[in-house]
């Protein structure tokens, strides 16, 4: 595995792309002048990546600053806030407890809960709420909102309070049905903080225990972590949160409660053990967690919407892969793998307006490493026998 910090250079060429005005810029991302280039144009202080190839990880590169007050270099051990990729994450961990016979995918959630219940009105006479529709956003909460998160010193809400809202200190709405289970799709983060409070009443453990327990550990996420707040002995190694503008924000992070949906500190290494975990499971080589049967409920979208259980499917160019974006406050992430071929990425940064910086240094991995996503359907030379 190679691993590349700020060294070597190539001529980089900057050219207005023919959709906009927004300039791009050419290169390889294994170039440090190319990265260096994007993260000005772009405004985000660092950036982390890891490129999978071969099943396996390939490379790690890591530029800029963790924080641009103290100008601690981004490394390959930095952790970041995973933000919305947690979900997939943590729905590992439900999936491990459905294989061990805790609950099942299709049982009406309110059966398997404990500490408190979902009110479901007309919208479940048909169906019932599960397991399976709320990690695929499909069980017709309508919260549709991302969590702003606590600042570090704020009381911070329990999941409960977190789900029933209105009251202090939860700073959110209720999450309440808004429409029957797999009538349609809609994302909802407040649907995967229902399925973290039915593990944790199911299993009787903190989420992060048991996430740490059943997932982390297993596939070797030593620099991963669900714990909110996030501990002290881990915060020297943390990036801090930066604005749209590339500067840092008045708290070093926001701390999110709601941990399933928003809350993972972790590594774009780690995230890349996570991604080649299952990559390998879906091919029967691996069962660090789950079964082959029980991860591809993680890759099979459940018949209504984009996701399956935890990740989103997307075809892109010739290739089907599995994904997930993150946007929390002052970090934003990007986690993508090939469903058969072994390859893939996971970028992360320190900044609000990072997401630019990701889609253009996605298209740098796969004209690098040469992904099926580029590649033209093959021309039909004969009709149909």
């Amino acid at each position: 595995m190679k691993r590349l910090f700020l060294t070597g250079s190539l001529i980089v060429a900057a050219f207005a792309c023919a959709a906009d005005s927004t300039p791009v810029v050419s290169g390889r991302v294994s170039d440090p002048a190319a990265v260096r280039e994007l993260l000005k144009q772009f405004k985000v202080p660092g950036v982390s990546i890891a490129v999978i190839k071969d099943f396996k990880i390939e490379a790690t590169y890591a530029y800029g600053v963790a924080d641009v007050e103290t100008g601690v270099p981004v490394t390959a051990e930095t952790m970041f806030q995973a933000a919305s990729i947690s979900k997939p994450v943590a729905a590992m961990a439900s999936l491990k407890a459905v294989q061990d016979g805790r609950f099942s995918l299709d049982q009406d959630i309110n059966t398997i809960l404990k500490s408190w219940k979902l009110p479901g009105g007309p919208f479940t006479k048909e169906r019932p709420v599960t397991p399976r529709t709320l990690m695929s956003h499909t069980s017709g909460t309508g919260d549709g909102f991302g969590f702003p998160g606590y600042a570090p010193q704020d009381a911070l809400p329990s999941i409960p309070q977190i789900l029933d809202g209105v009251q202090p200190p939860s700073n959110l709405r209720a999450v309440r049905l808004e429409r029957p289970p797999l009538t349609g799709y809609k994302y909802s983060g407040g649907g995967v903080e229902i399925e973290q409070l039915a593990l944790m009443d199911a299993i009787g453990k903190p989420f992060a225990e048991i996430a740490r327990e059943w997932v982390l550990d297993p596939i070797g996420m030593t620099h991963s972590t669900f714990e909110q707040p996030l501990p002290s002995n881990r915060q020297k190694s943390a990036a801090r949160a930066h604005d749209r503008d590339g500067g840092r924000m008045g708290d070093p992070w926001h701390v999110y409660p709601e941990q399933a949906a928003a809350g993972l500190w972790t590594t774009p290494t780690d995230l890349a053990r996570f991604a080649i975990e299952v990559q390998l499971s879906l091919l029967g080589k691996s069962n660090r967690v789950l079964s082959q049967t029980t991860v591809r409920e993680m890759v099979t979208p459940v018949g209504v919407g984009p996701f399956a259980v935890g990740f989103e499917m997307s075809k892109e160019g010739e290739g089907w892969y599995f994904k997930h974006g993150g946007s929390n406050w002052g970090f934003q992430c990007n986690l993508i793998a090939h469903r058969v071929n072994g390859y893939g990425a996971a970028i992360m940064t320190n900044s609000d307006s990072g997401g630019a910086l990701i889609q253009q240094l996605l298209k740098l991995i796969q004209q690098e490493y040469s992904w099926d996503a580029l590649d033209s359907p093959i021309p039909r030379r004969y009709g149909p026998n």
